[in-house]
């Protein structure tokens, strides 16, 4: 049996929600339930080794500016320090804390505030077409 998944073609520039990444409420340590979407990701990089990405975290709007500032900072680091422990140099990624300045959706219900606290991988650069074209 094959299992065919339809999926939009990364670009540079674009974000991607990772919706697999779990944190407990104002912490930044991962949560083991994680662990499949990291080590998808992994294996991503691995396969695509000229691409160097960025691992954005965002909150909800609930607590101050600078504590949900610092916590999305701090969630965007654990994600990337995952992935240099399970081998994706450090070159190739980049973290940021957006806090609460980009969200989705309105903060007033709890769903929006869910659909705020997210992890997003983002592609910034593409390093083998780069490649590719100066020895063309």
């Amino acid at each position: 049996m094959n299992l065919e998944i339809a999926m939009d073609p990364l670009e540079t520039g674009k974000s991607v929600i990772l919706k697999n990444i779990f944190f407990d409420t104002d912490s930044f340590n991962l949560k083991p339930e994680s662990k499949g979407q990291l080590t998808e990701i992994v294996d991503f990089m691995k396969g695509n080794p000229g691409l160097v990405i960025e691992i954005g975290g965002h909150t909800d709007d609930q607590g101050s500016e600078s504590h949900n500032l610092i916590l999305s900072e701090k969630r965007a680091d654990a994600v990337v320090q995952y992935l240099i422990i399970h081998g994706i140099s450090t070159g190739r990624l980049k973290s940021h804390g957006y806090g609460f300045s980009v969200p989705l959706t309105d903060n007033s219900t709890e769903e929006g505030r869910a659909m705020n606290r997210r992890t997003e991988f983002r592609i910034l650069e593409e390093r083998q077409r780069v490649k590719e074209i100066i020895r063309n």
